[in-house]
């Protein structure tokens, strides 16, 4: 069995994400460990510990969308699946983080495109496979090459509102992408609202778990090592009270 990691790591300020959420991360080396254990043991020097040192701790400070993440239908939406409140993160049902993992490549659509229903079905019969309840997919862009520098947040294609109730209508619960977001670049979405005035377009991939439920996973790594089928994906996210999102550490399980 090879497991294949689907995440990037937990940067400091990091400029793929906007200045306001950017995390930040304090690291106390061992040294500085050593002087904070006195402390916890009021009886002991740092002459009492191995060549005077003690623990490595990091002081973190995340949004709950920092790094590899996993939305949740809250994040959306108070309400899903046409009126129910919506659930949160840490209410997400546990068997809906493993299972089979579909794998579409749109890396041949250009920065903004927006996926379609069309697209969607072209891109099944190409790997010649039919969805089932509970398959997880995974969208790979190509976006995730620019981590780190700050046009990945324009990189990108997306998933609007009908090719997102797509793959819900055929029992899919929780998707992904390398993207920055599920949906299209925000600035493409903003600069296409300036022109038309559609408000039917703004974060519709999104709002599209107003209608039914569903979680996605954003800022994915390493798509371009999976095959189109025939993997195990395991997505537990982490369980933050209450919140629209949660961390996660996505893997994949070839045989």
């Amino acid at each position: 069995m090879e497991f294949i990691d689907l995440s990037i790591a937990i940067e400091h300020q990091v400029p793929s994400d906007p200045p306001p959420i950017r995390q930040t991360i304090e690291y106390m080396d061992h040294t500085q460990g050593a002087k904070e254990m006195l402390a916890f043991f009021p009886s002991i020097t740092e002459a009492d510990l191995p060549d005077g040192l003690g623990w490595a701790v990091e002081d973190i400070k995340l949004c709950s969308h920092s790094g590899t993440h996993m939305d949740a239908p809250w994040h959306y939406y108070p309400t899903m699946n046409g009126g129910e409140r919506s659930r949160t993160i840490d209410q997400m049902p546990l068997e809906w983080c493993f299972s089979d993992g579909i794998m579409l490549d749109f890396r041949d659509k250009p920065d903004g495109y927006l996926i379609t229903v069309q697209d969607l079905e072209e891109a099944f019969a190409q790997i010649d496979y039919t969805l089932k309840h509970l398959d997880i997919v995974l969208i790979q862009t190509g976006a995730i090459q620019y981590w780190g520098q700050p046009q990945y947040l324009a990189k990108g294609c997306g998933l609007g509102r009908e090719a997102t109730l797509w793959l819900l209508e055929r029992g899919v619960k929780v998707t992904g992408t390398d993207a920055w977001s599920w949906d299209r670049p925000l600035s493409v979405i903003g600069q296409e609202f300036a022109v038309t005035g559609n408000t039917k377009i703004i974060w519709e991939g999104h709002f599209a778990g107003r209608e039914k439920e569903y979680y996605h996973m954003e800022k994915m790594n390493n798509l371009d090592k999976l095959p189109p089928k025939g993997f195990k994906v395991i997505c537990f996210p982490i369980k933050i009270k209450d919140a629209g999102g949660g961390w996660v550490r996505p893997v994949a399980l070839l045989p």
